[in-house]
């Protein structure tokens, strides 16, 4: 027998949101990983607000949401308030009670100078991180570095002569070629025009530089993002983004084999693409007790058979690759194909969020094959 459609303008609910989540619920062990870190992170968020005044949304619900804004690939903020609306796992994951109100996307725009920096940014991932290190998910002697390019939140139409004042166009003659030359986003040819980091700079986000990461594909704005994987697992142990420069990697990657070897009192290994296998790089390893394993050349080969015939060489050389699974993830899943905002002190902060963001979807699946194991 058919039933009545029954028109119910209100109701009255007996349970949490807590007995709404299944028990097996893969948020569930992330949010607990979350939440240890934000418990460690106290002290530092009673250092960012004022001791008197009105009191503002807690700053772990604001960073709980930013940790969902990524695993689910939420491109806005005003996006990701229209599901808190509605959504109750959002809301039971971020700590928003059922009968409040979703927040104003404004409530972000004003506390993102607060909390999306990258000092937040790093303390969160460390936490993260010392927890897959107390789990002995970290291995302590093998490593894999490299480097890529994050699209900056600037077109080519916004790179600009450095000498030029005002809204000039793209061949600098004040005017944009093609029809609306007056308009917000004019037609401009740039056919014929050498442009270099050097003479020309982007008005949109002056801190983004024209790079590539290959002769075959197009330059764009962009900063470079650089991790550091332990190869047992694939988790990022440590990361940094800088300014697309054409030494930014090898830089970048030094800085964070230091960083690393003051963790660790034993002998690494690190692994590397071709584009590490310089005298330098290779130089600078082996001063910090670094062996580094890096693709060999046909040309100027910094390495010898001192390492490519060492066992643990071939290792490393097919295990370094798993470097490129955090970098798909964060630009696929993790929204990293463009940023979103600008300057390279909010990017950087954005990275860090998504790296931490990798490690926890990655722990939750290595405690999810240990358990069945």
């Amino acid at each position: 027998m058919r039933g009545d459609e029954e028109q119910q303008e209100g109701f009255i609910v007996f349970e949490s949101l807590e007995d709404r989540v299944p028990a097996d619920h893969p948020l569930r062990l992330i949010r607990r990983i979350v939440n240890q870190a934000l418990r460690e992170m106290s002290p530092l968020f009673d250092s960012l607000y004022a001791e008197r005044g009105r009191f503002s949304i807690p700053p772990e619900c604001l960073l709980r949401a930013q940790v969902l804004q990524i695993l689910y690939a939420i491109p806005s903020e005003r996006r990701f308030c229209e599901h808190l609306e509605y959504h109750l796992l959002f809301r039971w994951f971020v700590g928003l009670p059922f009968s409040d109100k979703a927040w104003h996307p404004t409530s972000f725009t004003k506390n993102r100078d607060r909390l999306l920096t990258s000092e937040v940014a790093e303390v969160f991932f460390e936490k993260i991180r010392s927890q897959a290190e107390a789990r002995k998910l970290l291995s302590r002697e093998h490593f894999s570095v490299d480097g890529t390019l994050v699209e900056a939140a600037a077109s080519l139409k916004s790179f600009r002569p450095r000498d030029k004042g005002g809204d000039t166009g793209g061949n600098g003659t004040g005017k944009g070629s093609g029809s609306g030359s007056g308009s917000r986003n004019p037609e401009v040819d740039f056919r014929g025009e050498r442009r270099t980091n050097a003479t020309h700079a982007s008005r949109t986000d002056p801190e983004a530089l024209l790079a590539k990461h290959s002769s075959g594909e197009a330059a764009r704005l962009a900063y470079a993002g650089h991790l550091l994987v332990e190869n047992r697992h694939g988790l990022i142990v440590s990361c940094s983004l800088t300014k697309a420069t054409g030494q930014a990697e090898e830089e970048a990657a030094l800085a964070l084999l230091r960083r690393e070897k003051k963790r660790q009192c034993g002998h690494l290994t690190v692994g590397a693409d071709r584009r590490y296998n310089t005298k330098r790089f290779v130089h600078e390893t082996r001063t910090l007790g670094i062996t580094p394993h890096v693709a060999e050349k046909t040309r100027h080969n910094a390495i010898d058979q001192r390492t490519t015939t060492w066992a643990g060489y071939a290792v490393s050389i097919r295990r370094r690759k798993i470097v490129e699974e955090s970098f798909g993830w964060m630009k696929t899943v993790g929204g990293l194909r463009k940023f979103r905002h600008r300057g390279k002190e909010r990017v950087r902060a954005v990275f860090t969020f998504t790296c931490a963001c990798f490690n926890l979807i990655r722990m939750k699946n290595l405690e999810a094959k240990l358990s069945l194991g």
